[in-house]
């Protein structure tokens, strides 16, 4: 107990944010809320709704969804026991999971499918890397109850319709079929086959998938194993006429609205749950770290997780890693600049200033009243530098003139030139619009 009262005395070493956790501070705030803005309003036209599920989930839930020999259970869960009752509670290290075991708990489908999705943090303990961090955030879509192929295209083309919306155009789409359980069990036993004739050739983390989760194997980044993956037999061609007409109406779907896709036989996902359709968005600008959305059909892991058969698909997208992608593209988000920013030349106007503020922000728009410091209001010249700083269009001049008049002026602060214009202030709804930021 002392050790902590001294630690929380003024004067020790500050506190910082734990690493590979950021702090998202103004103005970049500002370009994280532009894109959510745009994922909100795309799942408007597609028809999906926002579910919200815990970040802190029963660490079984990821054991059994996500595979017990996969790296995220194995390695990057943030696991610990409940000091009240001995819970093992894991940080959600993705959102599939919590979203279907919401799902059978509260009965979603006892109506139909359900299109879903969802925003917010996801915890891996991995090492802090461009594009991977600890804390990181993802949106994830999830359409539950939904077996056709035509499904897995729709939530293809809602990613592709985002890169759209937000003006990114090198982005391509890669495609894959994981078949079903009984296809991969034949081809997982020619896969473990094939890399035991090529033991020699196997790094570490290979040996230790071999006879636990061989297909992951075929996505190593090792330079010098990409031969051995290259040559390794192909799931495609253990395929059944099911599995194969499900990719064909998939393709079909893709090719009907002219979306290029490529069959890359070696894409496999992380989590055990998938089956049939996996597909990856991935670009060359982010370097190894290329891929910006993920995901698929995972029809099993409802009875996974203890509830009734039933099919889903859906995907992830790491929005630092989009982020990431906008600023190497070039792209801007939309100003956040106010509407217009309030000079008051003096305290004893501010109760008319207030009003007329209170006023225009009731009419929609963004308006930053000038801040008193302890000495008083400050300098007009003062209060114009914070106004132009702050990237307003327009300031709000109350001078003693201007109020004995009945009146604000107007300033134009981004078109030069421009003259400044009075306005009446007992009906400020009537010239409000003139103000708005185009």
């Amino acid at each position: 107990m002392a050790e902590q009262a001294r630690a929380a005395r003024p004067g020790t070493t500050p506190l910082q944010a734990v690493k590979g956790m950021n702090d998202i501070l103004p103005p970049e705030s500002a370009r994280w809320e532009w894109f959510e803005d745009s994922v909100r309003a795309l799942m408007r036209r597609y028809g999906y709704q926002s579910v919200r599920v815990p970040i802190v989930e029963p660490t079984p839930l990821f054991v059994r969804g996500l595979g017990e020999v996969t790296d995220i259970v194995e390695k990057e869960m943030y696991s610990f026991i409940d000091s009240m009752n001995g819970d093992p509670l894991t940080l959600r290290p993705e959102g599939t999971a919590g979203v279907v075991r919401a799902a059978i708990e509260h009965s979603m489908l006892y109506d139909g499918g359900k299109r879903l999705f969802y925003i917010g943090p996801m915890f891996r303990h991995e090492r802090p890397q461009r594009g991977r961090y600890r804390q990181f955030h993802q949106v994830g879509v999830e359409a539950l109850g939904f077996g056709g192929p035509d499904v897995d295209a729709e939530v293809i083309l809602m990613a592709r319709s985002l890169w759209r919306d937000l003006g990114l155009a090198d982005v391509r789409l890669e495609l894959n079929s994981l078949g079903q359980p009984e296809e991969r069990r034949a081809h997982r036993t020619a896969l473990v086959a094939h890399f035991e004739a090529h033991r020699e050739h196997l790094d570490a983390e290979a040996l230790r998938r071999l006879h636990s989760n061989p297909l992951r194997i075929l996505d190593t980044k090792n330079p010098a194993m990409q031969a051995v993956a290259e040559s390794a037999p192909q799931l495609l061609n253990f395929l059944g006429e099911a599995s194969l007409k499900h990719l064909d109406g998939v393709k079909a779907a893709l090719d009907a609205v002219g979306q290029p896709y490529r069959i890359n036989p070696r894409l496999v996902r992380g989590m055990d749950y998938y089956n049939l359709t996996v597909f990856e968005w991935v670009t060359d600008r982010l370097g190894a770290q290329g891929t910006v959305c993920a995901g698929g059909r995972y029809d099993g892991l409802f009875e996974l997780l203890g509830g009734k058969p039933a099919p889903a698909v859906g995907w992830g997208m790491g929005i630092e890693r989009v982020l990431d992608l906008l600023l190497q593209s070039g792209i801007e988000a939309p100003s956040a600049a106010p509407d217009a920013y309030a000079v008051v030349a003096d305290a004893g106007m501010l109760p008319v200033a207030i009003t007329v503020v209170e006023a225009l922000r009731a009419a929609g728009l963004a308006v930053v009243l000038h801040a008193a410091g302890k000495d008083g209001q400050g300098s007009m010249k003062s209060q114009f530098k914070k106004a132009d700083a702050s990237h307003a269009r327009h300031a709000l001049v109350f001078g003693a003139d201007e109020l004995a008049a009945g009146q604000v002026a107007v300033k134009p602060l981004r078109d030069i030139g421009a003259s400044q214009w009075l306005r009446p202030l007992a009906d400020v709804a009537a010239w409000a619009h003139e103000l708005r930021t185009p």
